[in-house]
């Protein structure tokens, strides 16, 4: 029973116990009648006004209440002219006053911190209370080349490709770098946040490919730059003096005169090599920007598998040019892409040896080329190092070859990558799309 339903109740008996003691008094005392009947009216007034005080702050209680509940902030009393009513209303109206501004501060952070995750360039997975993931931001799409879709529900360790045991080794707050693909590298980084006060965590990707690849070609293209210039130096005196010592020659005894000849000829020939040698690192920190014209795809790549053809009679490797019947026309460096392609397509023959097969493909949408072989595939270990300066899987190799194609490409604004496929072939694929 409600206090509004006690306090009329309790009204209700005391004044018709007064109504019939003054009732009984009407016969034996009319003066104390009247007296009676005016002290019941004012009672009754008296009453209606303490029922008005008495239950206007409990309305106004149950309303506040109400406005709380439904967290509506923008509901105030006025004061009502009592005192403790008034002193009440006050502290509500502080209170609503104060909540408003928590909730606009709180949505405006909330805002805020939605469009920074939105727009950060490092890919962030924010994980619910199981450990699944529950927001992707689109450079986690990107970075994990995953639409949310596929991403959201799944736990890291289980996603596809080198990313799942990646992340499923990372510690709290230790960052750990990440080289999954032989040229993209990452840092990844799993922290905490509260969400109502339980802990939530989230992975943080972020893209080091272009920041690495800046710092090792200033180091590497100093070094070289060095090397090249003492050497240089060294062997242009040197191939001097010997081409100078040859003058001697008819002066030595007839059988000397060969040996003497030969010796120099060996030595001129080295130095010119090592000369070559360094040309070729050279070359390879002098690269120039790409000056992109239009260029047939095609008609480049025929001309590669016509260059290339005798030593591919000789390994027995055949060709099978599997080209779009659009005709490619794309915006590039023709001498520079050459090149690149070249090194790519030496590559596989090398991977092959012998008796086997390579598959140049092209299609025109999107614009792509891939060049495929049944050589022996890649290893896991080699696939983490394919574009590292200086490695080479070959004795004599001196690991600038794939550096080469990775310079050019990213120089053209071109996607790339070279890894295996399911028939243990290795594929390298260009994207043209920029």
């Amino acid at each position: 029973m409600s206090l509004r339903v006690q306090f009329l109740l309790f009204a209700t008996l005391t004044h018709a116990v007064l109504i019939a003691l003054a009732w009984r008094l009407r016969v034996t005392t009319p003066p104390f009648f009247l007296a009676a009947e005016m002290a019941l009216l004012l009672s009754l007034v008296l009453a209606a006004r303490l029922y008005q005080n008495f239950v206007r702050p409990f309305e106004l209680i149950a309303a506040g209440t109400a406005a709380i509940q439904a967290k509506d902030f923008s509901m105030k009393f006025v004061p009502v002219g009592q005192r403790e009513m008034d002193q009440l209303i006050g502290v509500y109206n502080d209170m609503i006053d104060a909540l408003r501004r928590e909730r606009v501060s709180q949505h405006e952070k909330s805002f805020l911190l939605e469009r920074l995750i939105q727009a950060s360039p490092a890919g962030i997975l924010i994980l619910d209370f199981d450990g699944r993931i529950e927001g992707v931001n689109p450079a986690a799409e990107r970075i994990l080349a995953q639409p949310s879709a596929e991403l959201l529900g799944r736990e890291p360790a289980a996603l596809p490709g080198a990313w799942g045991p990646a992340l499923a080794d990372l510690a709290e707050d230790q960052p750990q770098a990440l080289r999954l693909s032989g040229l993209a590298t990452y840092r990844a980084q799993v922290t905490h946040f509260l969400d109502r006060g339980f802990q939530r965590r989230f992975i943080l990707l972020e893209e080091l490919t272009q920041e690495l690849m800046q710092q090792e070609k200033q180091a590497y293209g100093k070094l070289i730059r060095m090397m090249s210039h003492e050497i240089n130096n060294s062997i242009g005196a040197i191939n001097s003096i010997l081409h100078s010592f040859a003058h001697y020659a008819p002066q030595l005894a007839a059988d000397d005169q060969p040996d003497f000849t030969q010796a120099l000829d060996v030595s001129i020939a080295r130095n010119t090599q090592l000369a070559n040698f360094i040309a070729n690192f050279a070359h390879l920190v002098r690269l120039p920007p790409p000056t992109p014209q239009p260029t047939d795809l095609h008609a480049l790549l025929r001309g590669i598998c016509r260059l290339l053809q005798p030593q591919s009679e000789e390994r027995r490797v055949r060709w099978h040019l599997e080209l779009d019947p659009t005709p490619l026309v794309l915006q590039l460096d023709a001498q520079q892409l050459e090149q690149a392609l070249l090194n790519v397509a030496k590559n596989a023959l090398e991977a092959i040896g012998h008796d086997g097969n390579i598959w140049v493909r092209t299609t025109s949408q999107p614009p792509t080329l891939s060049i495929e072989n049944d050589g022996a595939p890649l290893t896991p270990e080699v696939s983490q190092k394919l574009f590292t300066p200086f490695f080479s899987t070959k004795r004599d190799g001196q690991g600038i070859g794939l550096t080469l194609v990775r310079d050019v490409l990213l120089a053209h604004g071109f996607q790339f990558q070279l890894a295996s496929t399911t028939e243990r072939h290795t594929v390298f694929k260009v994207d043209f799309t920029k």
